[in-house]
């Protein structure tokens, strides 16, 4: 398999691990990285899932996107510390998958809140250009 076929492969196998995470399918999870038996080849799977979690952190607010970068931090030590251990390999991709899925709620929950703030501001410019709207909210006794 020339290095390209192995990305390629990795980036299935990490696109296919993610499904089944999500999906909340355990057993299935299990088997997927029991099969993944070459350390080269569970390599090109991180790499993969580095890059979607890379690439799906930038979308996060500034806070969960230097929290996200702290992890992935944690994640690459983690992989150097079981480099040549396909058993901890293993672990790495789980933890690496499930990162994506944290990610990822964390980006649904910050899309609401943006919506929500949204939402807010329009009701509020509406209520004003109305003329419903107190003109100050603050307090006018003392």
């Amino acid at each position: 398999m020339t290095t390209s076929d192995a990305a390629a492969e990795g980036h299935r196998r990490a696109a296919h691990l993610l499904t089944l995470l999500a999906a909340d399918d355990g057993a299935a999870v299990d088997s997927l990285l029991e099969s993944i038996t070459d350390v080269r080849d569970l390599v090109f799977a991180g790499a993969g899932l580095t890059t979607v979690a890379r690439s799906e952190s930038r979308a996060l607010p500034p806070a969960q996107r230097a929290q996200a970068n702290t992890r992935q931090l944690r994640l690459g030590e983690f992989r150097d510390a079981n480099r040549a251990n396909p058993a901890g390999l293993r672990i790495w991709l789980r933890r690496a998958a499930e990162e994506i899925l944290l990610i990822r709620s964390q980006r649904a929950i910050a899309e609401r809140v943006e919506a929500g703030d949204q939402a807010w501001t329009a009701a509020r410019a509406a209520a004003e250009a109305n003329g419903t709207a107190a003109a100050s909210e603050a307090a006018t006794t003392t």
